[in-house]
């Protein structure tokens, strides 16, 4: 396995968040130094030499490491396109509509869930809640939240990025 070392940015930004905790609590900023890393990744991606750099600079265990980013649906594993469509499909985007939201990304875009388009403009994936059940359905594209969508609106923010 290739060995990565962090950048003095990357390092900077993941000090900023450790210093929030007691010093002895390091690892307590894994979650912040996981999404700092796969900012800075070419490929906005979290790779196994990645996780293991985030390992040795908090002073963790690979495997604890790797666990927090398969746990959660934010963390790529692979890399992913210009724009991150993460679509909420739980209950009160569901009972809104998520799952024909979905369906017609799909078709609009030409691709399945956890796919990009050939482009590279685009990926589409499903995620669990993300605490905007009152704008249901929702996405987020990027860091972006939109809510209360429907086709016509999906439509709309998407032909803006383009």
């Amino acid at each position: 396995m290739e060995k990565i070392t962090l950048s003095d940015v990357e390092k900077k930004e993941i000090d900023h968040w450790v210093a929030k905790y007691p010093s002895n609590q390091k690892q307590s900023a894994v979650m912040a130094a996981l999404r700092i890393v796969q900012e800075h990744a070419p490929d906005r991606c979290l790779n196994p030499p990645r996780i293991q750099a985030v390992a040795d600079y908090l002073g963790m265990p690979v495997i604890a490491v790797e666990e927090v980013s398969r746990f959660y649906t934010m963390y790529d594993h692979k890399p992913v396109g210009k724009y991150k469509i993460s679509v909420c499909t739980n209950i009160s985007c569901k009972l809104r509509g998520a799952d024909e939201l979905m369906q017609h990304l799909e078709h609009k875009l030409g691709v399945g869930v956890n796919q990009t388009t050939a482009d590279g403009k685009f990926t589409l994936k499903e995620v669990e809640c993300m605490g905007a059940c009152i704008g249901a359905p929702m996405c987020q594209i990027n860091k972006d939240y939109h809510e209360n969508l429907d086709a016509k609106k999906i439509d709309g923010i998407l032909d803006g990025l383009e």
